[in-house]
């Protein structure tokens, strides 16, 4: 049970991982959406590192 959870936090990470780089990636990335991903990227990396 533990293990799909992980799973399912590291198919999260990577999702915030590929928006993070295609809103970077922008002629004119939003500084605040790249702030919340980082936060939510953090949060998981925790949740991750808990586990």
């Amino acid at each position: 049970m533990a293990s799909s959870h992980v799973n399912a936090l590291q198919s999260k990470h990577a999702g915030l991982e590929a928006q993070l780089r295609e809103e970077m990636n922008r002629p004119a990335p939003d500084a605040k959406t790249i702030q919340d991903l980082k936060k939510r990227k953090l949060r998981i990396k925790e949740e991750l590192a808990a586990s």
